[in-house]
């Protein structure tokens, strides 16, 4: 019997990939661990490892192929001497779990087989399920629709949600596994269900365009002035996120002004006593951004009230410090992690932020690597930017922008000197954490900034 392979979750987020590669060409025996091609998500490039042996028979979708829906039957894997015809590779297409509603593995399932779609769909339940009052209530009662952040819908409810400008977050589903099907949204259009927060606003692929729908927004501007860049997936990602993030996060700000000096003096020591490489070079050397994560990382383990994200259950107050550090590659950004931060070494810091930096450039991360996270840090300092505040990354309830370090006068002592300052925002979300709190971890920041040698005692 052929085995479907479909387009993987690779990651809790992901709703569609890109096949990068094949690394398995059609009629190429395939055996159980095989890494048969690789995946490019809005983060990174994964590889698809086969779980099954046999024979590729069939490849779906060819490599280069955008925006293929997470489930989607991408190849067929076939027993030895077997035969898939067309028909096969159909029934194949209809047996396969709907497209985009998660889960997926190579060579996952084979005609007919919904066992593997079953298994996703239950461990990705949520732990905690607010029904929705407007949705049908059927006994028993379904799971809901809602999990990881993503909505499990039919294509057709989807389609007739987004007509009506229903938010279908705010529904329970009645099909298999909570999915919301058509009748769910018939249901809630006939309750009177309100429309979704951004659905008063035209829509560009989900992201919001200020109000103005495209032909509005063309129409501003004579044809031939400009030239349509197409908006890839890490993009189209990026806006979705941060666009929820400022709708649904409440931001609020704090600046402090922090004098370099000393830092500076520490950092020059330090890396002049860096051995020597092979090829002549020293073997490392510790940036000021080095030095503003283990900042960072200290201050929340000195004020844990601000180390915290909001769930509607309760606050999470993280253990460690995980600061995700954002790094721009082609296209746009992603933030690897550096773990339990406040427990590194400056050299165990550089290292890893070395390493993470290197390979999210190649989009070679491993998801474990960028997502997740108890805060963020954005230095723009490199680029002669003095201060900016940064959007929060849900659910993270903080985010830290600093700008660059350059000659400011200030006064000592009633006299302008001149010293070295940086201006570091904290962004904050006041659901989780209060003003004084956040005031508290941007003190505890610049104390340790001013005087570094506290990081080498405390850390």
């Amino acid at each position: 019997m052929p085995i479907a392979i479909l387009m993987p979750a690779l990651s809790p987020t992901m709703k569609e990939g890109r096949i990068a590669r094949w690394l398995k060409q059609e009629g190429e025996p395939v055996n159980a661990g095989d890494i048969i091609a690789e995946i490019e998500t809005d983060k990174a490039v994964m590889e698809l490892e086969a779980t099954d042996e046999g024979t590729l028979a069939k490849i779906v979708v060819p490599e280069g192929t955008e925006g293929v829906p997470v489930n989607a039957l991408i190849a067929v894997l076939a027993e030895d001497g077997e035969e898939v015809n067309e028909a096969d590779v159909e029934a194949l297409k209809q047996s396969a779990p709907a497209a985009g509603s998660g889960g997926g593995a190579a060579g996952s399932s084979g005609a007919g087989d919904s066992a593997p779609a079953k298994a996703a769909d239950a461990a990705s339940q949520p732990a905690f399920a607010t029904p929705s009052a407007s949705a049908p209530a059927p006994a028993p009662a379904p799971a809901p629709a809602r999990a990881r952040g993503r909505v499990f819908a039919s294509p057709l409810a989807r389609r007739l949600a987004k007509e009506k400008g229903i938010d279908l977050s705010l529904l329970t589903g009645s099909g298999p596994h909570g999915r919301i099907i058509k009748r769910d949204v018939e249901a809630a259009i006939a309750a009177g269900v309100g429309p979704a927060p951004a659905a008063a606003m035209a829509t560009a692929g989900g992201v919001q365009t200020g109000g103005m729908s495209d032909a509005e927004v063309l129409a501003l501007y004579p044809q031939g002035s400009y030239e349509v860049q197409p908006i890839d997936s890490m993009r189209r990602a990026i806006a979705e996120r941060l666009t929820l993030s400022k709708q649904t996060v409440p931001h609020f700000y704090l600046s402090v002004d922090c004098v370099l000096d000393q830092l500076l003096e520490v950092r020059k020591g330090i890396n002049a006593e860096a051995p020597q490489g092979e090829d002549g070079k020293p073997a490392w050397r510790l940036s000021v951004n080095d030095f503003v994560i283990k900042a960072w990382a200290l201050a929340l383990k000195k004020v844990p009230d601000a180390n915290t994200t909001w769930t509607n259950a309760g606050l999470l107050r993280h253990a460690h410090v995980d600061v995700s550090v954002a790094v721009a590659i082609e296209g746009g950004l992603i933030t690897p992690i550096i773990r339990a931060a406040e427990t590194l070494s400056l050299k165990e810091i550089s290292a890893a932020m070395r390493d993470l930096a290197s390979r999210a450039r190649a989009r070679r991360l491993k998801p474990e690597e960028y997502q997740g996270g108890t805060t963020s840090l954005s230095n723009l300092g490199m680029f002669g930017i003095r201060q900016f505040a940064a959007v929060i990354n849900p659910p993270q309830a903080t985010i830290l922008a600093v700008g660059e370090g350059a000659p400011r006068v200030v006064a000592e002592d009633g006299q302008p000197v001149v010293r070295t300052v940086m201006t570091a925002t904290l962004s904050a979300d006041h659901r989780a954490v209060d003003g004084a709190v956040a005031a508290q971890a941007l003190t505890a920041f610049r104390r340790y900034i001013e005087q570094p040698m506290l990081m080498l005692l405390e850390g």
